[in-house]
């Protein structure tokens, strides 16, 4: 029984042992935040196709969205008819200057417009293609902001896609932990119900404060200066946006708060 009643002490020992040293642990409060990619259309029109979902895993190059190419297509038809005509001119001029019957200026005037009507007709293709958005990486479509039949403005995304390495940690430190926090530092982050183990490195740190408002210049108020860091997590997966997380500094930080 003694033997038994040594045991249990001994573990109790350990248990708060090892809470107490979670509790010296210098620990952050931050969350998750993301650097999404809106793609939108360089032009203007109506939403043909939507290939994909709010949640969608899309690999570099997949085809997003397309916008009705009408218009595009009249484009491109008008360039191409331009282009055989100027191309007949610049033929008809180089016969006749081999004939020392038209002029080197005709010939080089022609000539001229030819490149000009090719350049618009290279121009009205890259317009036509670009109506099918592709994606730029691969990621999650986060947001759908227009459906088929929805005309959309030129420039206004249609999707948004967030590639994981996007993902980034922010949490605030107090100015007595700056100067032991550095690019490329490795932090520990956890969180409810996440794996342990998990890691983020530094990847920005703010140089200029912040105040908890009011801004009162005066040594109490000097103890509220905190500066911004973010933290780019080594194993994105395992996070999502707006998720609230644990940060546990560099060894021997001394403890802070979030601002």
């Amino acid at each position: 029984m003694t033997i038994v009643r040594q045991a249990l002490l001994l573990a109790l020992g350990a248990l708060a042992l090892a809470a107490c040293s979670r509790e010296t642990e210098p620990t952050v409060q931050g969350w998750v935040e993301a650097e999404l990619i809106f793609v939108s259309p360089d032009e203007a029109g109506r939403v043909d196709q939507l290939a994909v979902t709010q949640g969608d895993r899309v690999e570099k190059g997949a085809l997003l969205f397309a916008v009705d190419p009408d218009l595009q297509q009249a484009d491109l038809a008008q360039a191409e008819a331009n282009l055989v005509n100027m191309k007949q001119s610049f033929d008809r001029a180089k016969a006749l200057a081999a004939q020392s019957v038209g002029t080197q200026k005709a010939l080089e005037d022609a000539e001229a417009a030819l490149r000009t009507a090719e350049a618009r007709v290279n121009s009205a293709r890259t317009r036509l293609t670009r109506r099918r958005a592709l994606s730029p990486d691969s990621g999650t479509i986060q947001q759908v902001y227009y459906r088929p039949g929805e005309t959309v403005p030129a420039g206004r995304p249609v999707v948004s896609l967030l590639p994981p390495r996007n993902l980034k940690i922010r949490f605030f430190v107090a100015e007595t932990q700056l100067t032991q926090i550095k690019h490329g530092d490795a932090v520990t982050v956890s969180c409810d119900g996440c794996a342990d183990g998990l890691t983020a490195r530094v990847s920005f740190v703010a140089q200029s404060a912040e105040y908890t408002p009011p801004v009162i210049y005066s040594l109490e108020e000097r103890a509220k200066l905190v500066y911004m860091i973010e933290a780019r997590p080594d194993a994105p997966e395992k996070f999502r946006v707006g998720q609230p997380v644990s940060v546990i500094l560099p060894g021997g930080a001394s403890g802070g708060t979030k601002k």
